[in-house]
């Protein structure tokens, strides 16, 4: 496929995401929003069914965490802001208009730093505000073969924050990459779980494309039904071609919206995309405008974690590789793991014990059996490990074994050891004993290695090391192997 840029074509991206806010109740009701397992509108009220006369009364719990997102963007946090009625036709939505924040939302501006593949990449934010969430259409086929439609109340008026960047996106992979580090934020906050896969944070991309160094934008396409951060990359990435190709032929666009089928690698038509103006946003009669005083804001930052950002930029400093970095706070896990066992052993190379945490307890907890695999780690008993493997108390080999049995079973890591018997041999005379045998029973190899075959000394020491159970010094077998060799 010819890219976009090869036949002189620059894009221009905005991204929306549509985030399902951490709330015991809805935005504007105290129905619960706890309804993912309940029958279809058992979660109700006349106030999210938009029952005549029905008030709505503002969810405190979810303008905190989008003041808390503004301060983790850097945004501008507006001392008043007002709610507008957005005003369309959906069988999604009981009232004929949605609750949202058109003039004067939580936050203006602001911006998100992440890594990409060809650098540091930052994108500004245009704005982040509150919105409820519509019902959800449920299409079935009857056991008659008819087709219907069925609407389920249950979702509606759920807290939702909407973030926008300003169109300042160029590339499918920064597409990406701002949607998982936005997520990660979102998460680290508190302020949601951010699933795509459960429709708790919904991605859409405004793509148009221009040719580079002119100022007008082309015409906007917008592309929804993004599921999953590979789906966002892949979505931009053929919706980019698409226009193209489209404009090299000629072929005019038309401002739509458009939904991407995973499964065919496409985007398709779904609607003439709507401007704002077809809103007809209006102040909100029933809601009045909300002020937030300083001291509401200081003890929303006082609340504040520590930030993914932060958090890399400190592990660098201990010494912990960028890409190790990265790997760690991207796992709330795993984070947590490394800086209890730092804690717990302050002594011990920050990069070691990360070596652990990357390439042992992200590789269970990611295996088959999942969180029940690592749902006994301990910090501590992983800085006791790493010190047993640093003092050359335990092997490598053994100290992986001692570690997924520890992170499965919680028992300490000392007794584990002792049960198993797993101390490190360090007794020179007992290795040279191992070594002599395993000589005896392998001339071939060492004919090899006198020929100059390298790879017969790691065989040897393979032996070795299978003779004493693993609980060899390594380093130490080795060096007892060359000598053994050179005399022989």
């Amino acid at each position: 496929m010819t890219s976009a840029v090869a036949t002189g074509w620059e894009a221009v991206i905005g991204i929306e995401c549509h985030v399902q806010l951490r709330t015991a109740s809805k935005m504007f009701c105290g129905c619960s929003t706890d309804f993912q397992a309940a029958p279809p509108n058992s979660h109700t009220c006349p106030v999210c069914l938009g029952l005549p006369g029905a008030l709505p009364v503002i969810n405190e719990a979810a303008v905190r965490h989008v003041l808390a997102a503004g301060m983790a963007i850097g945004g501008r946090l507006l001392p008043i802001t007002r709610w507008d009625r957005k005003n369309y036709f959906y069988p999604d939505l009981p009232k004929g208009y949605q609750i949202s924040q058109y003039d004067l939302p939580l936050v203006l501006g602001g911006s998100l730093t992440f890594e990409t593949s060809e650098g540091p990449v930052t994108i500004a934010i245009t704005r982040a505000h509150l919105e409820e969430d519509t019902a959800r259409l449920v299409h079935r086929r009857l056991e008659d073969g008819r087709d219907v439609s069925l609407v389920d109340y249950n979702r509606s008026g759920t807290p939702l924050m909407e973030i926008v960047t300003d169109p300042v996106v160029r590339t499918a992979e920064q597409a990406r990459r701002y949607a998982e580090e936005l997520r990660l934020l979102l998460v680290t906050i508190g302020a949601s779980e951010a699933a795509l896969e459960n429709g708790q944070m919904r991605v859409e991309a405004n793509i148009s494309l221009r040719r580079p160094g002119t100022e007008a934008f082309g015409t906007r396409v917008e592309v929804k039904n993004m599921n999953s951060f590979r789906s966002v990359e892949r979505a931009v990435a053929f919706e980019i071609e698409r226009q193209a190709k489209a404009l090299d032929a000629g072929e005019p666009l038309i401002q739509e919206t458009r939904g991407w089928d995973d499964d065919r690698g496409l985007t398709y038509r779904m609607r003439i995309k709507e401007s704002s103006d077809d809103y007809r946003y209006f102040p909100e009669p029933d809601l009045p405008p909300l002020h937030v005083d300083a001291s509401w804001l200081e003890a929303v930052r006082a609340a504040m974690p520590e930030l993914p950002a932060a958090r890399r930029a400190r592990y660098a400093e201990l010494g912990i590789p960028a890409a190790d970095a990265v790997t760690i706070v991207a796992d709330a896990g795993a984070t947590a793991l490394l800086d209890a066992a730092l804690a717990a052993g302050p002594s011990l190379a920050p990069r070691k014990v990360a070596n652990w945490v990357v390439g042992e307890y992200l590789r269970l907890a990611k295996g088959e059996a999942g969180a029940t695999a690592v749902a006994g780690v301990s910090g501590a008993e992983l800085a006791a490990l790493v010190t047993m493997v640093e003092a050359g108390e335990l092997s490598g080999t053994n100290a992986k074994e001692v570690f997924a049995r520890h992170a499965a079973e919680g028992r300490p890591v000392a007794a584990i050891v002792a049960e198993a018997g797993f101390r490190q041999v360090n007794d020179t005379d007992a290795l040279r004993t191992a070594i002599a045998e395993i000589l005896a029973a392998n001339p071939a190899a060492v004919a090899d290695v006198r020929a100059g075959k390298g790879q017969a000394i790691g065989f040897l020491t393979g032996q070795v090391m299978k003779a004493t159970r693993g609980q060899a010094n390594a380093a130490l077998v080795g060096q007892l192997l060359r000598e053994a060799l050179e005399q022989a």
